[in-house]
Formats: structure tokens, sequence, C-alpha cells
């Protein structure tokens, strides 16, 4: 599974105003929201269910990357997006690091293979820290698609 398979390119975020925890999750939700990829009467219910998904344990992995995620009865498909902290939020992370990356995923509860094919996807990029220096340097929406492509065309690792 491809970045561009899941990532909602009008969704991407790199100017993130928050620090804390809920208050990122809440507008990476606005922003799947905004490019018309989740419904507004269930984006509370999405909320709720990635910060019930934090309860069992931080999805802030360390080295500055959080992925929180969640599966939900109201998306037909996998859809995600991607945000950038320059200040770094307080995410409760493994490595009590704040965090900088944060891919944000909500996938249909039918389709756990496109859950876990996406979260290996992330995984493995991260791994690489010349994708994540890029990343984390990214101005622009526009910067973090590219990097998101290079990335599916194998460019990094």
């Amino acid at each position: 599974m491809k970045f561009i398979d899941f990532v909602s390119r009008e969704a991407i975020r790199t100017t993130i105003d928050v620090d804390n925890k809920e208050q990122v999750i809440r507008s990476m939700a606005t922003a799947l929201l905004e490019s018309g990829k989740i419904a507004e009467d269930e984006q509370e219910s999405i909320v709720e269910a990635i910060l019930k998904r934090e309860e069992l344990g931080s999805t802030g992995i360390g080295r500055g990357v959080a992925v929180p995620h969640t599966k939900h009865p109201s998306v037909s498909e996998l859809v995600g997006t991607v945000a950038v902290s320059e200040e770094g939020v307080d995410f409760d992370s493994l490595d009590g690091e704040k965090v900088h990356l944060l891919f944000l995923l909500v996938s249909p509860p039918d389709r756990p293979g496109d859950h876990l094919r996406a979260l290996e996807n992330i995984s493995r990029q991260l791994r690489d820290e010349t994708f994540c220096r890029f990343l984390k340097q990214s101005k622009t929406p526009d910067d973090v698609w590219q990097l998101l492509e290079e990335a599916d065309n194998n460019q990094f690792v």
C-alpha cells in the first residue's frame, strides 16, 4: 500500500498550532472533514474513537513520530492525513519526546488488511532518517505530498 492510496492531499497540514494530543487529533480530523473524507456528523465520534485507542497505549512511537488511528464504521475506505508540527506536540510518546510528524488513519472495520498495510508502510518509511528529516522540514502541504510520492517510488528505503 502506498501513501497516495490513503493520504488525502487536501487534508495535509504543515502549520499545526496546538500543543497536546487531543488538540492535534481534533485538528487533523477537522482537516479530513474539510477535505470531504469524513462526514461532519461523524467527526466527534471518530475523534473519540482515536482518543479511546490512545488510552490503550500512546501511538507516539518515538523519534518525534505519532500514528494515531482507529477503525470506524462511517468510512467506506481507508483515509488519512499528515501533519507537521515545527514546535512539537506533547503526545505522551514512548520516548517522552515531543512529536513533530503525525500520520492519522481512519479505516472501515471490515477492511483490517488495508489498515495494517497502511501502518506497515508508514512505519517502514519512518525508519528512514532522511525521509523523516525532510518531512520535518516541509513548509507546505505540496512539499509533504512530493515526499510521500518519492517514498511511494522507493526513493528513500
